[in-house]
C-alpha cells in the first residue's frame, strides 16, 4: 500500500498493518476483527488456539479509518481470516463460540497450520485415499466413489473417508446417496474439516437443478444487474460442476454490489471455495480474485 501523502498516523496505521498482520500471518492464521468493541468469544478462542498457530489483532475503524476504508469495511464488527498475507476467510456471521471454533478447526486443518495439520492414517488407507481424490479431480467421479466405498469397508469409522465418499456421489449426481452418509454420522461430526466440507457440496447441489441456463443468461444480457437472475445461474453452474462459471457469475455480483441480499454472493462463494476445500490451487486463485475485488 503507497504512503506517499499520507500523515504520520495513517503511515504508522499501515506500518502496524504490515507489522501485526501480514507478516505474522506468513506463519500463523490471523484473525482480523474490525471493531468498535472487541468480541470477548473472539478474544476467548484466541488465547485458547494460541498454541495451535492463530493470533487476533483488532482494528478500531473509528481510529483506524484508512484502513478500514482499504477494507472496504462498511458495518462492525467485520472479522476476517488471514494466512501468508491473504485473507482465506470471511468468518464476519460466524458468532458463536461453537460456530467460530468449527470455521477455525477447519482452516488450521485444511491449511496445515500448527496442531491443526491432518493426522497420518493408516498406512493401508493414505494411498487409496490419494488415489481415489486424483481420480475425482480428473473427473471420473463414479470410479472414486467406487474406492472411497471399498477404503470406507476397511475404515468404517474414519470421517475423513465418509467425506470424500459423499464429494464423490455428489459430484456423480448421487445427491440422495450422500445425503444419507452426511446424515448417518455422529451429530458431534459436523464440524470436522472433511464432514463440513462435504456438507457444502451437498448443499450448493442442492441449491439449483442443473438445468437449461439460457433464459437466465438472456435475462442478464438484457440486464446486467439483475443479481437475481446471476445468482440462480450461478447455482445452476455450481450443480452442473462448472466451477469456474459458478465462481465467475458469483464474483459478478459481489463486484457489482458486494452488499446484495445481506452478502448473499459473498456467502455463497465461500460455500464454493469450503467445497472445493480450502487449500486447493483453484481455491487459492479464487481467494486472490475476491481479494482484489474486496481490497483494492
Amino acid at each position: 500500500m503507497a504512503t506517499l501523502g499520507l500523515s504520520e498516523a495513517e503511515r504508522e496505521a499501515i506500518e502496524r498493518l504490515e507489522r501485526d498482520v501480514i507478516q505474522p500471518s506468513m506463519a500463523a492464521l490471523v484473525i482480523l476483527e474490525f471493531c468498535t468493541q472487541p468480541s470477548p468469544v473472539i478474544e476467548k478462542l484466541a488465547a485458547d488456539y494460541a498454541a495451535k498457530g492463530v493470533k487476533r489483532v483488532t482494528i478500531d475503524v473509528a481510529k483506524d479509518k484508512l484502513i478500514a476504508a482499504q477494507f472496504r469495511v462498511q458495518a462492525v464488527p467485520t472479522v476476517y481470516a488471514f494466512y501468508q498475507g491473504q485473507p482465506v476467510a470471511d468468518i464476519t456471521s460466524y458468532r458463536s463460540e461453537a460456530q467460530l471454533k468449527s470455521v477455525l478447526d477447519q482452516l488450521l486443518t485444511q491449511l496445515k497450520i500448527g496442531d491443526g495439520a491432518t493426522t497420518p492414517r493408516h498406512a493401508d488407507i493414505e494411498p487409496l485415499m490419494a488415489m481415489g481424490e486424483q481420480i475425482l479431480a480428473e473427473g471420473d467421479a463414479p470410479r472414486a466413489a467406487s474406492v472411497f466405498r471399498q477404503i470406507r469397508e476397511m475404515a468404517p469409522d474414519d470421517l475423513d473417508v465418509a467425506g470424500a465418499l459423499a464429494r464423490a456421489l455428489v459430484a456423480g449426481g448421487e445427491i440422495e446417496e450422500a445425503r444419507t452418509i452426511l446424515a448417518a454420522l455422529p451429530a458431534e461430526s459436523a464440524d470436522k474439516p472433511a464432514v463440513s466440507r462435504a456438507q457444502a457440496a451437498l448443499d450448493l447441489a442442492s441449491a439449483a437443478p442443473a438445468a437449461d441456463t439460457s433464459a437466465l443468461e438472456a435475462k442478464i444480457a438484457a440486464n446486467p444487474d439483475d443479481h437475481e437472475a446471476r445468482f440462480e445461474l450461478a447455482g445452476a453452474k455450481a450443480a452442473a460442476g462448472d466451477r469456474d462459471a459458478a465462481a465467475d457469475a458469483l464474483l459478478e455480483i459481489i463486484g457489482r454490489d458486494p452488499d446484495w441480499n445481506e452478502g448473499a454472493a459473498r456467502k455463497r462463494f465461500l460455500q464454493l471455495l469450503e467445497a472445493q476445500g480450502l487449500a486447493d490451487p483453484w481455491t487459492r486463485a479464487q481467494r486472490r480474485r475476491l481479494s482484489a475485488l474486496l481490497f483494492t
